[in-house]
């Protein structure tokens, strides 16, 4: 089937537009990380996505809209780049060590989310990953693979905690004797290997 110039054009609109949505998450993304919701600056982040603010407005609705869409993303794409396996959870653990080594600004945007909305119902992506991975957890503790002297709440707090301890550590404590980054992320693996081997 041939297309019409009509056609085209429309084709060409919308493929803008989702080329110009995306521009406008990576800057939300990275603004929110930076300044978190009150500081960040909807200016800077069309700015930074080569538009204007009216696109914002047009795609987001308003500022907490698109941290809302901004973290959605970032979850979604956190979930994809690190594998949850709850019969590997030190090797998850090592992941997500990996990941906020590498690019920090998935911890920086939730660390704004639980410092500026504490209360409310929360976000679907945030639920929804949370909810898959506690329920791999029962089925992996039912199955004998994983230590039932933690409820599964209690381990996924714990195992991300201890693959965030680096990263949250105040810069005098880290400074004073810095470990390398392979001894750090073995630290976090085995930390994580006792917690969940089967007593």
């Amino acid at each position: 089937m041939q297309l019409t110039g009509q056609s085209l054009h429309f084709e060409a609109m919308v493929r803008d537009s989702v080329q110009t949505k995306a521009r406008l998450l990576q800057a939300a993304i990275d603004e929110f990380a930076a300044y978190g919701i009150a500081g960040a600056r909807v200016d800077r982040i069309a700015e930074a996505a080569a538009t204007n603010k009216q696109m914002i407005y047009s795609y987001f609705g308003n500022k907490d809209e698109l941290f809302d869409q901004a973290f959605s993303a970032d979850v979604e794409r956190f979930r994809e780049a690190v594998d949850f396996d709850p019969l590997d959870l030190p090797g998850y653990a090592g992941r997500l060590f990996d990941r906020f080594e590498d690019d920090s600004s998935s911890l920086r945007l939730s660390t704004w989310y639980r410092l500026e909305r504490p209360t409310g119902p929360g976000l679907q992506a945030v639920a929804e990953i949370n909810d898959v991975r506690l329920q791999r957890l029962r089925d992996a503790q039912k199955k004998g693979a994983v230590t039932t002297d933690f409820a599964p709440a209690a381990l996924l707090a714990l195992i991300q905690s201890i693959a965030t301890s680096w990263s949250t550590m105040n810069p005098e404590f880290t400074s004073s004797k810095p470990l390398a980054r392979k001894e750090r992320r073995r630290t976090v693996v085995e930390a994580v290997r006792r917690i969940v081997s089967p007593t």
